[in-house]
């Protein structure tokens, strides 16, 4: 079926752990994305989503910009290889109830992979096999 390499998206957006919430915020309006990846010294160590700033800000009636991404991140989260292949992404996205994988290559952020890549690759294959299936019984 392929690799994680083959569907995943490269352009990774990323902000480091000592900025804030409002920092966040305006980085997920102004790029129209739902979530970030969270760095410290180059590494990977969180995700925070559009999900996490409703629940741990606005549902708290906090204010964004006294709280820091260190704070509001969420620190486990799943993670494949580039070489992985995609049925193990999607396995691994259907086994946690999550909608995006982080893709490290040793250790370093390389990639992202969600459900709408998955969607989308998914899709393809099935007009793919749809046309083919015509043409063969033609």
């Amino acid at each position: 079926m392929g690799q994680v390499r083959d569907i995943m998206e490269k352009n990774v957006i990323t902000l480091q752990y000592d900025k804030s919430a409002l920092d966040a915020s305006i980085m997920l309006k102004e790029k129209e994305i739902s979530f970030l990846v969270i760095q410290k010294e180059g590494n990977p160590i969180g995700l925070v989503t559009e999900r996490d700033i409703v629940r741990k800000i606005a549902a708290e009636d906090k204010k964004s910009s006294e709280v820091l991404i260190q704070d509001l991140m969420s620190k486990k989260f799943k993670w494949v290889k580039p070489e992985d292949s995609i049925e193990n992404a999607i396995q691994k996205m259907l086994n946690n109830n999550i909608r995006r994988l982080v893709v490290l290559d040793n250790d370093k952020l390389v990639g992202v992979i969600t459900q709408t890549d998955l969607s989308s690759f998914l899709r393809s294959k099935l007009l793919i096999n749809g046309v083919i299936d015509n043409l063969e019984s033609d």
